[in-house]
């Protein structure tokens, strides 16, 4: 099995190997090592007459398993892509199965082959997922927890050759989350509006990715862990004077995520800080506040506080009791929490 990281390296250096399987539930992973393939396993006067792109709805293994068999015309290789490959019907006919295996087993040197199976995991325990994982590029491409974002984040802006402040790194973290293609949109889109030799700075991320310093579902959570209720009624009005950025279900959501990993501190038998962080998947920078709210909020409170944000989503979808608006329920929501 290998590694988003060292496939990216291999590729950008030029070395592919015959065949990829790229599987998984983080698409971006394998989005990004299809376009990279896509874009420079072959020049542009050889793609026209080398380069076959397949959709799994719409082929099948015998299909691409015959066009990975031919050569390519007037060059050294030939990429097939096979996109959606989840989508094939024959992954469970033992002719097909053996037809792959086949191929496997002695691919086309002159032909790259790459499977994107997205949102699912072929069985590694049938022949077939053993022969892919041993004879192929095997990518098991996993969401990342939250407290591998910061490190993701930091490492995305290294490849672009772009420096970012740690406040920055915080802010988009805590605001996206795990959403890496719309993390990577939106670093992309800050490299283009800053000064060669400038980092991208909390300023810059408040400007052209629209998170709010003061306002934003992170300072809610550190408002309420903390007891400003000033400040918690503040942030939720302009919560609902915003309704599109803010989402109430987001909201209610994150609340919710908040004082699970709090339940999971008053449950834990080791309160060492690194221990937490990996406890409560988030990163060690963030634990103090976590233990800080966990003091302020024993786990009775704790209880009681899970059942009233549940009562909030029931309460926001109409389930229950007649609709009530976003406002109304974020304000009855934050004054149950922190009373």
């Amino acid at each position: 099995m290998s590694s988003y990281s060292e496939i990216i390296k291999d590729i950008q250096q030029g070395e592919y190997a015959p065949i990829y399987f790229l599987q998984g539930e983080e698409t971006f992973f394998i989005d990004s090592i299809i376009d990279y393939i896509e874009a420079n396993a072959l020049d542009e006067t050889q793609k026209s007459f080398n380069q076959v792109i397949l959709y799994g709805k719409e082929t099948d293994l015998t299909t691409i398993l015959g066009t990975a068999r031919g050569y390519p015309m007037m060059g050294d290789r030939q990429v097939v892509i096979v996109k959606e490959a989840q989508e094939l019907k024959g992954w469970t006919r033992e002719d097909q199965q053996s037809l792959l295996i086949g191929y496997l087993e002695n691919p086309l040197a002159s032909t790259i082959l790459v499977f994107g199976y997205k949102y699912k995991s072929i069985d590694k325990r049938t022949k077939v997922g053993k022969t892919i994982e041993k004879h192929s590029v095997f990518l098991n491409a996993k969401k990342l927890y939250d407290n591998e974002v910061p490190g993701w984040i930091q490492g995305y802006c290294g490849a672009k050759k772009v420096g970012i402040a740690r406040d920055a790194v915080m802010m988009l973290a805590e605001n996206i989350g795990n959403n890496l293609q719309r993390l990577a949109n939106e670093i992309d889109k800050l490299t283009l509006n800053i000064k060669e030799g400038e980092e991208i700075s909390e300023a810059l991320v408040q400007r052209y990715v629209g998170i709010s310093k003061e306002y934003n579902i992170f300072e809610l959570q550190k408002a309420i862990g903390m007891g400003n209720q000033g400040k918690a009624i503040k942030i939720i009005n302009y919560f609902a004077s915003n309704p599109a950025n803010n989402p109430m279900v987001l909201t209610i959501y994150s609340l919710f995520t908040y004082f699970s990993k709090l339940l999971l501190i008053h449950h834990s038998n080791n309160q060492n800080e690194k221990a937490l962080a990996s406890v409560i998947g988030v990163n060690p920078y963030f634990v103090k506040e976590y233990l800080a709210a966990a003091r302020n909020y024993p786990l009775g409170k704790v209880v009681n506080n899970i059942s009233y944000l549940q009562k909030a989503d029931l309460d926001s979808k109409g389930i229950d009791s007649a609709t009530k608006k976003d406002k109304a329920v974020l304000t009855e929501l934050v004054h149950k929490l922190m009373n």
